[in-house]
């Protein structure tokens, strides 16, 4: 299987409801992570990495934020005159209106897959964070003859609605698949990434809509379980799926462990991201920084500690800021404390001011709050 031969379809608002905190004024593709991504980076990079030439994002609502970072798609490779990126309209149809769930939004974007000329399509969300070798998923859903390969990890199962976990059979086909199943421990559970033939994705959403179907994992998967030849893939290396606040707070603070960050960001597997040009970070006479990122543009007056400093945040003098994601634009004010806190884009936290979570609790300050 060619990869340019794959088209990439990407949910760019699925799981918003996870993590409303930063939700409410984007897409869940477009929060920000590491210090100078944003989560779509991931699974874009994995595409163009592996050689795919057209992808294309379906929106469907606060996408403002997430236009403006991918733009034309240039850091990825994906400006381009034939095939490259497309920003994909939220309307199920002419008189339906926005999209309800999965259904709705590939039947609203039938006529692109129509028109794309690819043979095979890959479907991904935004929310897990993982440089995955698609090259390698497309050989073994190749050699297996499989209708459907779904991406796994082997794990405690993240708490998101309407996520699936199975079972296999002897023959390695998934021969059961459970929705919402409540599990203590391990199991299998899908990474929400597809891949299967376009013309078997196109006939499943016609069968789904034409019988008023509505859930994408019940009616599509679990009801073809039996009658489809769906196998998984397994992803072993560095996987971090977003369900929630403190799963992004740890997901972030994974990257101050050398191997988690040397697995994610693989040297001939570059992560690409929009490119902003800064003035390097700034320390200050007295200053104290450890096992932290900080990004271009960072002034640091005071003491960083376990800590994510996203571009042009300023640390003040007495300043004590640990265990914390700040990201860009912050002003952290002279002789504040700061403990387990998640502080969105260009918030000011005044001088004396003592803020302190908990890893299993960490708090969030909301995008320009002035506390």
């Amino acid at each position: 299987m060619r990869a340019n031969n794959v088209l990439g379809l990407i949910y760019s608002n699925a799981y918003d409801s996870a993590l409303p905190e930063f939700t409410s004024l984007r897409t869940m593709g477009s929060v920000p992570f590491g210090g100078r991504y944003r989560l779509i980076d991931f699974v874009l990079s994995n595409m163009v990495n592996c050689g795919m030439s057209k992808v294309g994002i379906v929106t469907k609502n606060n996408y403002q934020s997430l236009l403006d970072h991918i733009g034309s798609g240039k850091p990825w490779d994906l400006s381009r005159k034939n095939e490259g990126l497309f920003i994909l309209p939220p309307f199920a149809s002419r008189t339906s209106g926005v999209y309800e769930n999965r259904i709705e939004a590939l039947k609203g974007n039938m006529r692109f897959m129509a028109r794309s000329n690819e043979e095979y399509v890959i479907l991904s969300d935004c929310n897990v964070i993982c440089n995955m070798d698609f090259t390698k998923l497309f050989d073994a859903h190749t050699r297996s003859g499989a209708d459907i390969t779904i991406v796994y990890k082997n794990g405690p199962v993240p708490k998101l609605d309407d996520l699936m976990t199975f079972g296999f059979g002897a023959d390695g086909r998934v021969n059961e698949i459970m929705v919402n199943r409540a599990i203590n421990g391990d199991a299998n559970y899908s990474l929400n990434m597809f891949i299967m033939r376009k013309s078997l994705l196109q006939r499943l959403i016609n069968e789904a809509m034409s019988l008023h179907f509505d859930s994408f994992e019940r009616d599509i998967f679990q009801r073809n379980v039996l009658n489809l030849n769906i196998r998984g893939y397994e992803e072993k290396g560095f996987v971090r799926v977003i369900n929630g606040l403190k799963s992004y707070f740890d997901a972030n603070l994974d990257l101050l462990v050398p191997e988690n960050r040397r697995e994610l960001f693989k040297v001939d597997k570059p992560v690409y991201t929009k490119v902003h040009d800064e003035v390097p970070a700034k320390y200050g006479l007295g200053s104290e920084v450890r096992n932290s990122l900080v990004a271009d543009g960072c002034i640091i007056d005071g003491t960083v500690e376990n800590c994510i400093l996203f571009r042009g945040v300023r640390i003040g003098k007495g300043a004590v800021v640990k265990n914390s994601i700040i990201m860009q634009g912050t002003m952290i004010s002279e002789n504040v404390s700061l403990d387990c806190t998640v502080i969105d884009k260009s918030a000011v936290i005044k001088p004396g001011k003592t803020l302190i979570g908990d890893k299993s609790y960490p708090i969030y300050i909301g995008k320009e709050i002035i506390i």
